[in-house]
């Protein structure tokens, strides 16, 4: 019961349709396990909804919020409602990213960079600052944003997929910094090459090439075990940061990636 007691916010809760389960849905499954109440957010709501579904199966406790994070308005409009159903707002998880349409620095188009750091980028500084206040009336908060180790690693062809990442990393830290006299703790995970079904599904259906295949060419680029990671190992590292044994942790960048980051050095 490491969340025990504690109320949150998973923005990005649901997940693509595939095989395996999303970084958003495993944390949330587990902040609930660990004894949080938990509200879930997504622009699709039904998404959302099978998210809480496997929660209350469990035994746990999850509502559910339709809002589309680069709308500031639809995130002040989820931290209410997490403060009119649960009092307060003990940790904001943020697990919200695209990178369709990115190409290189040479290529990228100006519609495609711009959609991108709207939604990864912006939306991720509308929901941090939607739930700031309260957190700081509390004199107590965790913030996990969930960016990518590509902001740091070798991405290909992504150009503002890169750039956005590197500034979710920057954005935390300055949260973190002006936050910190608050009680409130800011940090960041660096995800690498993820077995999720936005992963896979996207890529493999954007390449035109076989999901066997896509996997089978992710792994071998991991380090640990030549084995791509799960959407469970990003949310054992977000529990961790959200939870109390990480009461000294503020301003990290943490990469989750079986060494890929060390790989790059």
């Amino acid at each position: 019961m490491r969340l025990k007691d504690k109320v949150g916010i998973v923005v990005g809760a649901g997940q693509t349709p595939g095989e395996t389960i999303g970084n958003g849905r495993a944390a949330a499954i587990l902040f609930a396990r660990e004894g949080a109440k938990v509200l879930l957010i997504d622009r699709r709501i039904e998404s959302a909804e099978e998210t809480a579904a496997m929660i209350k199966k469990e035994g746990g406790t999850a509502k559910c919020f339709a809002a589309d994070w680069t709308n500031p308005d639809e995130c002040k409009a989820y931290a209410k409602a997490c403060l009119d159903d649960w009092g307060r707002i003990d940790f904001l998880h943020n697990n919200v990213g695209i990178g369709a349409n990115d190409a290189s620095p040479e290529r990228v188009t100006e519609k495609a960079f711009d959609e991108i750091i709207r939604v990864n980028l912006k939306g991720c500084l509308f929901s941090c600052q939607a739930v700031i206040p309260q957190m700081r009336e509390q004199k107590s908060g965790s913030i996990v944003n969930i960016s990518s180790v590509a902001a740091v690693a070798g991405a290909g062809p992504l150009t503002a997929y890169k750039i956005s990442k590197i500034g979710m990393n920057a954005l935390g830290q300055s949260l973190a910094l002006s936050n910190a006299k608050y009680g409130i703790r800011v940090n960041t995970i660096m995800p690498g090459l993820m077995d999720t079904p936005m992963a896979i599904e996207g890529i493999s259906r954007e390449r035109g090439i076989s999901k066997e295949d896509l996997r089978a060419f992710r792994d071998r680029q991991v380090p640990l075990r030549g084995k791509m990671g799960t959407g469970w190992d990003i949310g054992y590292a977000a529990l961790f940061l959200h939870s109390d044994e990480a009461n000294f942790i503020t301003g990290v960048v943490l990469p989750v990636d079986g060494g890929t980051a060390a790989k790059v050095g």
